[in-house]
């Protein structure tokens, strides 16, 4: 899960509570058991010791606590700095405060920055640990210079985006399963695609890199990490890659399918090519280095060549009737968030937790949020039927409220408990309200 989005307005302080594509909790979430936290604990720093900074130079082993989201228990593998949490056994324990979001993530807390995740915690143990080492990079991400964050990726969503991510996913797995001169045959297949895929859009190699420089490393980690050999570590990328298909929307879930594959395939040719590594650099570029790739002038003709292969013709078919069924919900979210009555909220300084797996880009409107957790100055926002985010992360807004003077406010798929001192005023349009301070400001 990310760290904080740099590229946000300053005065925005943003923590966006990712759920991992693939993790896949054990049970229902309920009291946290001492001793089985600790023997979480336990597991993550022998994972860490067994690491032993081979990966980044560091160890990503430190603070790090489970909250139960239900009761917002806490259980820490150390105490905070502030006096919050208290000794009980070998573990720390407290109570996460209701005015903040929370989630599988890091973020400053008690006078430090700590690694949380969300209780229960996976019962597999592989799946247990990518999951920790995982968010345990997170903590340690911006010292080692990853602060670049995330961008939209709204390209991912559309036919020709969708179909060409794929066809790379295809080749990366092909390639993973491959040695010697297969391997390279189907990196070459994969960087193809990607180069392609990148020529349809301006910003998709900028807005791509980001998200695979900050959750791919992230997933990249917890996989070379957590697994006890190269095979376990090949068969997890390659599980991640089976499966991102299956995300709705691959805007912001698909660094975890490439990250993995493209660091375990630089791994296998050059081994130290973390060392130097910095946000600026490309995933596939340092492969195609690697690896001497060439790929043709005409990558057009050759990509389309290359996809009968990697069964091209069927996922086209496959793409275009869910283009047809994306643009009918895109009709639907405008006019519900767009052309209708809607309340419009400033973000100013959120907190901010939603699911990466699901959203519907509408382009330079911003994107359709279907569940969305918002805490900032005028109050706490839920939303369940979706809410739109603008582009530039200066504002959110839902269909208007039913009653504009009930409180808690409530509209069609939201809840807002409005913080005193914050009162809605007409919009700039019939029906529409904004949320606002008395003064205006």
């Amino acid at each position: 899960m990310p760290f904080v989005q740099p590229w946000l307005i300053a005065s925005v302080v943003c923590f966006l509570v990712l759920a991992a594509p693939d993790a896949s909790a054990g049970t229902d979430a309920g009291p946290i058991d001492l001793d089985l936290a600790k023997r979480y604990f336990d597991e993550a720093k022998a994972c860490s010791e067994r690491d032993g900074g081979r990966l980044w130079g560091v160890d990503l082993y430190g603070p790090m606590l489970f909250i139960d989201p239900q009761t917002r228990a806490i259980e820490a593998n150390q105490a905070d700095k502030e006096g919050l949490l208290q000794k009980e056994g070998d573990v720390f324990v407290g109570h996460w405060p209701a005015d903040a979001v929370f989630g599988n993530t890091a973020m400053p807390w008690a006078g430090q920055t700590w690694t949380m995740v969300i209780w229960p915690l996976p019962e597999n143990r592989s799946d247990r640990l990518r999951l920790m080492m995982h968010e345990l990079w997170h903590r340690v991400q911006k010292d080692l210079g990853f602060t670049n964050g995330d961008s939209g990726n709204a390209h991912l969503d559309t036919r020709d985006g969708r179909i060409w991510m794929q066809l790379e996913w295809r080749a990366l797995k092909a390639a993973l399963e491959a040695v010697g001169v297969q391997r390279q045959r189907h990196a070459y297949v994969a960087l193809l695609f990607r180069a392609y895929r990148r020529s349809l859009y301006a910003s998709a190699a900028v807005e791509e890199s980001n998200l695979e420089m900050n959750e791919g490393l992230a997933e990249y980690t917890g996989i070379r990490a957590s697994a006890e050999s190269e095979s376990d570590a090949i068969k997890c990328a390659m599980g991640n890659l089976d499966r991102a298909p299956q995300n709705p929307t691959f805007v912001r879930s698909f660094a975890y399918a490439t990250g993995p594959a493209y660091g375990l395939l630089l791994d296998a040719v050059e081994p130290d090519w973390r060392k130097g590594l910095s946000v600026r650099d490309d995933l596939g570029e340092l492969l195609r280095d690697a690896l001497s790739i060439s790929l043709p002038k005409e990558l057009a003709a050759e990509a389309k060549k290359r996809a009968e292969d990697y069964g091209g013709d069927r996922l086209v078919a496959e793409e275009t009737r869910r283009e047809g069924r994306r643009q009918r919900r895109l009709a639907e979210c405008r006019t519900r968030l767009v052309d209708g009555p809607v309340l419009i909220l400033p973000l100013q300084k959120m907190q901010i937790g939603f699911d990466p797996r699901n959203l519907q880009p509408m382009g330079e409107l911003g994107t359709v949020y279907p569940t969305l957790n918002v805490k900032d100055e005028w109050g706490a926002l839920s939303v369940t039927g979706g809410a739109l985010l603008s582009e530039s992360w200066s504002t959110v807004q839902v269909p208007a409220p039913k009653d504009p003077n009930a409180r808690p406010l409530k509209g069609n798929g939201w809840e807002l408990d409005l913080a005193e001192g914050w009162v809605l005023r007409p919009g700039e349009r019939k029906g529409d309200f904004v949320v606002t301070r008395p003064d205006g400001k």
